[in-house]
């Protein structure tokens, strides 16, 4: 599962969709615009080429609403400008957009939120930074935490030892489907020195401690229960889960979120060089 920039457009089309109860025109037809959008994305339309036209019915949109400093209106701008931001990666002509907003329609509360979303650009941004650091071959970046249990957790602890580090929640659909993979290498494993070290981004520690026991996760987790907003995601510069790094004893990565039987046979050559 991912956290992309691109859940904002989710949230703002929602929040769209909310306020419509409103008569409106503009807020109407932006939401006719956003159906076409969402339609194409859906059906993997997401390059400029293909979204030209919405790009031309945004303009023709905010034309023909020239002068109306309202809400609905500077949504619809916000809307374009998140297009080019989210989908299309293309920060040249979507920051403009958002200075745009701003200057245009300053007392909106698409305005004042566009301070946020460049707050969250740069967050991504960085995130990147980290993730093009982590490559094979590379030393993990250890840390120094506590376990559910309240123990010391850190990478250093597990010198010798070929680890899993294994960011992951129970609401994660993807996560809880490799989750038989994970258990069979561990049990395969963990007495030839494998050890699994899970990061959890889940908010309910209850449900969490539930889901380990019914599981038999008997490995180390670290769990602050902030979510997405996890102390060690964010560290590590992630936003799409689950994500794996295998060390070997030394830290180093040997490879990155492995896949059904390639996590076991990876385990298995790594731990057959020790």
């Amino acid at each position: 599962m991912k956290k992309y920039l691109h859940l904002l457009v989710i949230a703002l089309s929602l929040l769209l969709s909310a306020s419509l109860a409103q008569a409106g025109d503009a807020k109407e037809e932006l939401q006719t615009l956003v159906g076409k959008i969402r339609t194409k994305l859906k059906d993997g339309k997401n390059t400029e080429k293909d979204l030209a036209e919405n790009f031309g019915e945004f303009d023709k949109l905010l034309a023909a609403h020239k002068g109306e400093k309202t809400d609905d209106v500077a949504q619809i701008l916000m809307m374009k400008a998140m297009l080019y931001l989210q989908v299309l990666d293309d920060e040249a002509k979507g920051l403009p957009l958002l200075t745009l907003l701003k200057k245009d329609f300053p007392d909106t509360k698409p305005a004042a939120a566009v301070d946020q979303i460049l707050k969250s650009m740069e967050t991504q941004k960085a995130s990147k930074e980290i993730q093009r650091k982590l490559v094979v071959g590379a030393k993990f970046p250890d840390f120094e935490e506590k376990d559910l249990a309240g123990k010391p957790l850190s990478i250093a602890n597990y010198k010798g030892k070929v680890v899993l580090v294994d960011f992951w929640a129970t609401w994660c659909g993807p996560c809880v489907g490799e989750l038989p993979n994970v258990l069979k290498a561990y049990e395969k494993h963990h007495g030839k020195g494998f050890e699994i070290v899970g990061i959890s981004l889940d908010s309910d520690r209850a449900k969490l401690d539930k889901f380990i026991a019914d599981r038999k996760m008997t490995w180390a987790q670290y769990y602050d229960g902030k979510g997405w907003q996890n102390k060690l995601a964010g560290t590590y510069g992630v936003n799409s889960i689950p994500a794996t790094y295998l060390l070997d004893g030394e830290g180093k990565i040997i490879a990155k979120n492995l896949r059904g039987e390639a996590l076991e046979e990876a385990v298995a050559k790594a731990l057959a060089k020790k």
